[in-house]
């Protein structure tokens, strides 16, 4: 079966898809500095990604959301909970990790089917 690999730097490939199923790497935001904020950039980036290359939001199968700190669960789990269409939940873990650099709060990768 055929993998295909998009937007690679060298290091890694921002999405690939194998089958009829879509991976992301970790999206970030550096450049905004409250949890909200980075969430709602985080989402954006990833819906973009997702319709680009043959998905959407709603066929989002699993995410995996790293904070810096849980004590930013609840406003992360606000945006998030504006964003997600009520039926269409994932399957969704979330775990407090050091991040690549100081000013980011929060990751996220996603598995989703194609459309």
């Amino acid at each position: 079966m055929e993998i295909k690999r998009y937007e690679g730097t060298g290091r890694m490939s921002r999405a690939v898809v194998h089958g009829n199923t879509i991976y992301l790497c970790g999206q970030t935001c550096g450049d905004v500095e409250d949890i909200k904020g980075q969430t709602k950039v985080v989402l954006e980036k990833i819906e973009n990604l997702l319709n680009e290359y043959g998905s959407d939001k709603n066929h989002i199968l699993s995410t995996t959301i790293y904070l810096k700190d849980m004590s930013m669960f609840q406003e992360m789990n606000e945006v998030w909970d504006a964003w997600v269409n009520e039926g269409n939940e994932p399957a969704r873990a979330c775990v407090e990790a050091k991040m690549a650099r100081e000013s980011l709060l929060v990751e996220m990768t996603v598995i989703a089917a194609l459309k």
